[in-house]
Order: structure tokens, then sequence, then C-alpha cells
């Protein structure tokens, strides 16, 4: 006799058409009360994920978004590790501290032959700028404590264009933050005006190697010459270089340049591997100038995972980020590196030069630093940054559009970041699309809010019921006018 079955309700098999039987209705916020099949689940994600951006077309991260299959395969293949467990994971410990030792030396830090570095692998720079900070705070609390004198108002100078992670140290560890306010034409910390806020509570001065706003190299020689003299007046401040963006760029483009242990007031440098170390986000590095420079007080020592563990960062549980970065510290080397970044800066100047023959923007980056273009519009009184960044991602691009910080808040500017994925086929095809978005503009009004604010007839601001009978008009004209040429069309 022939046993049979009638398919239930329940059986997964007939739930699994392109997740079908469940996406009738919304996903609730709340954990659903019954399981699905893990295709369903995944085609369900999968559909959703779909609307984000394309990583390689967002031209406003400095992240990577591309590395070799290789490379990709160590990582999938370790990402079940949590390599904190030194005593489980010794080989990927091991990977660890010869990258700090490459970076460092990479840095110029004053090592013998064979000496080990001090430094440590991070999530990310605002963990590594978050250690380097600490480190900064305890030695002066220590210092001022054996002096005899109040602690309890430490302050760090910075300019105004750091990164947020900055103004989280200072908020979340009490640090007064005492920052160097921008001007026009002038977008990065003053070197002068920084000194001249160090006083007898100043733990560091922060300096950035690749702002984020322009790419642009701060002066951290001047910097330190001038501090010296200042340290005979006060104790003896020193520099943190907060090198995230440019760290891995300077050594290979411009070896000459000092900013990094060369310069005797440098203690600690950080540098985020997952930007132009070529490592997807997760990585970050921070590297002291000697063991004197981190307190011992800081290091915590464990051993419930199986041996005795020394462990400084914020951040307990890490993955395999770090064996890709060792992957691509060992299998480009030193050639390799430049070779990249060569190909980074020569593209930035391609599209340097077809944004310039446009006709229509102000290039507010310089040619050396970080390579990336950081421009703002010649004529915004009637189309501003906003509106073309908005417009130019109907082409898949998603290019930035922001204000500078203080005192330069009137400056707005838009900014393509140029990664290791950038061609110049893709350079010269943004060019193309931003010359397409400008000519529509061109034929659109303005914005009601711009002609509001700019809008005047002989002499006398227009009303806003004036204001919206033009912008109605033109826009009647301008569909009438499409309709038009749309007719002539065979």
């Amino acid at each position: 006799m022939v046993l049979s079955k009638t398919a239930s309700e329940s059986d997964v098999s007939i739930h699994s058409t392109f997740a079908s039987r469940y996406v009738r209705n919304s996903l609730p916020f709340e954990m659903p009360e019954n399981s699905i099949p893990k295709e369903a689940a995944y085609q369900i994600i999968n559909d959703e994920l779909m609307l984000d951006g394309n990583p390689r077309l967002n031209l406003a991260s400095f992240v990577t978004t591309w590395m070799e299959p290789e490379c990709d395969k160590l990582m999938m293949e370790s990402i079940n590790k949590n390599y904190v467990d030194m005593d489980e994971y010794p080989v990927t410990t091991e990977l660890q501290n010869r990258c700090v030792n490459m970076i460092a030396r990479l840095f110029n830090a004053p090592l013998g032959e064979g000496e080990a570095a001090v430094g440590v692998g991070t999530v990310g720079s605002s963990e590594a700028i978050m250690l380097a900070g600490l480190a900064f705070k305890r030695q002066w609390q220590n210092k001022r404590k054996a002096q005899g004198l109040p602690y309890d108002k430490p302050n760090i100078v910075t300019g105004a264009n750091v990164q947020v992670c900055w103004e989280k140290f200072a908020r979340y560890f009490e640090v007064e933050l005492k920052e160097v306010k921008l001007r026009e034409g002038y977008y990065v910390m003053d070197p002068e005006k920084a000194v001249e806020m160090v006083d007898e509570n100043t733990i560091c001065v922060a300096a950035i190697l690749g702002s984020t706003l322009t790419g642009e190299f701060e002066d951290v020689k001047l910097l330190n010459d001038l501090l010296l003299e200042k340290n005979k007046q006060t104790w003896d401040t020193g520099i943190h270089v907060d090198a995230a963006s440019g760290g891995f760029i300077a050594p290979f483009l411009y070896p000459e340049l000092e900013w990094d242990f060369r310069l005797p007031l440098v203690k600690s440098i950080n540098v985020s591997g997952h930007k132009y170390g070529l490592v997807y986000a997760g990585i970050g590095w921070v590297v002291w100038r000697t063991k004197s420079d981190l307190p011992d007080e800081l290091i915590f020592h464990i051993n419930y995972l199986g041996a005795d563990q020394p462990t400084f960062t914020l951040n307990f549980s890490k993955s395999s980020q770090v064996i890709a970065q060792y992957y691509q510290l060992i299998r480009l080397g030193f050639e390799g590196y430049r070779n990249v970044m060569d190909n980074c800066r020569e593209n930035m100047m391609v599209l340097r030069q077809g944004l310039e023959k446009t006709g229509r923007f102000n290039i507010v980056s310089k040619e050396d630093g970080v390579p990336l273009v950081a421009f703002s519009l010649k004529d915004s009184s009637r189309h501003d940054e906003f509106e073309v960044a908005e417009t130019l991602r109907r082409f898949g691009w998603i290019v930035p559009a922001y204000t500078m910080p203080a005192d330069a808040e009137h400056i707005t500017v838009l900014r393509v970041v140029i990664r290791e994925d950038f061609s110049r086929t893709l350079a010269e095809r943004l060019v193309a699309d931003f010359e397409k978005v400008l000519h529509e503009l061109d034929t659109l009004p303005a914005r009601i809010h711009a002609k509001m604010a700019n809008g005047k007839t002989n002499g006398v601001k227009k009303t806003e019921e004036e204001t919206t009978r033009e912008v109605t008009a033109y826009w009647k004209k301008f569909v009438e006018t499409k309709k038009t040429n749309k007719n002539k069309i065979c």
C-alpha cells in the first residue's frame, strides 16, 4: 500500500518561493512569534538592502570598499575568531604585533634592532584616539599630583576641523576642548594660535594629518618647533597626530615631510587601517613613541581566557580585520602602497582638472594631502551645493555637501574622496555627470527659499506671495516647453 501525505501549512517546502508567503505584511519591530525558512529570511533582508547606496559610488567615505578575493577569503575563514583571546589564537595575536611593529617603523619610531614597538589594534581611529587621549590625561595627572598641583581641569588644544571623535573624547572623559577657529581660505589648525592656547593644564595638542574637510595636512613640524619654545614656560606638552586618513599616505607620497616620530614632541599617532590602510571597516591602530608614553596603570592583565593577557582597549572583542591588515602589508609592501597612493593622486588630479574646466567651481582643497577634491560653486545665488549633491544621487553618486566649522560656517563645499577602486574612467564619468546636473539645474527656477533670500525688485525684497507666483508661472512655462519639444520628436 502506498502511503501519502498532504502538505500542511507548516510544511517548509511550500514557503520558500521568493519568500512570497512572508512578504504580504510588513515585518514587525518585535521578534516574530514563528520561524521562517532560511531562504525566506535571506530574501527579505536582501531585498531591503538593495535600497542601500552602492559602496563603490559612495564618494563621501574614506573607508575601503574593495579588497582582493584572497584577502576576502582570509577574512571569512577567520571571521568566527575573537582574537582578543590571545591564548586560544596566538598566531592572530602575533600578526597584530607584527602590524604594530611595521606601522611604528613606518612612522619612524625610535626603535632599536629587534625592539618591539608599543601599540595596539583597535576597531577604528575613534577608539585609538580615546586610548591616546587617556594616556596623555593620565601622564598629566600623575605629574601634577607629584608636584602637588591641581589636576581636575585638563584641556586639549585642537583645530575646529577635528573629527567628532575628539569631541566625544573631551565629553566622555571630562577634558575641556579648546578649538582653534578656522577662517576663509585657511581650513586647518593654525599652529601659532594653537600654541597660544596651551597652558599648564593642556594635556596635549592634537594635529590632523589629513583633515576630513579638505584633506590638507596640518603643519606638525611648525607646531613642534613652536611648542618646544612654549614648553620652556610651562610643563612638557606633547603632540598627538591624528593620522587616520593620512598615515598610510604621507610615508609613500611625501617621505621627506616631517610629521611623525622624527619630531621629538610627537608622543603618539593613530591611523585607520580601514581607510588608506586598504582594509574593510573595523580596524585602526595607535602607536606610542616609547613605552614610557603609555602609563602602566592603564594596562589591564586578565587570565580568565587561559593565560595572562595584557590589554589596553575600550572594545574587548575583535574580529578578522587584523588578518586582512597583515595581508595587505606583506602583499603590497612599500612599493605596492606607493603605487596605490600614486594612482589615487593621479585620479584626483584628473577629477580636479575636469571640475576646473567646467568653469563653475572654486577648488578649496590643495593638490598635496589626502587624495580628495573639495570644491564650491562660484555662483550659488540660484542653486546651492546641497541641491547639486541631491540631484547627483539620481546618477548613483553619493557626494556630500557640508558647511565648514566655526568661524567659516558661511562656506559650503562638496567633497569627493578618491579611493583605490575609483578609476580614471569613473573620474571622467563623474565630471560628465556634474555637467549634466549643472545644466539641469540651470533650466529650473531657484528654490523658493533662495528666491526669498536673494530676490529683489528695484532694491525692494520680494514678498513670499510674489516669489510663489513667479515660481509657479516659471514652472507652467517650463512644462509647456517640454510638451512642445516632445511633440516635435519623431
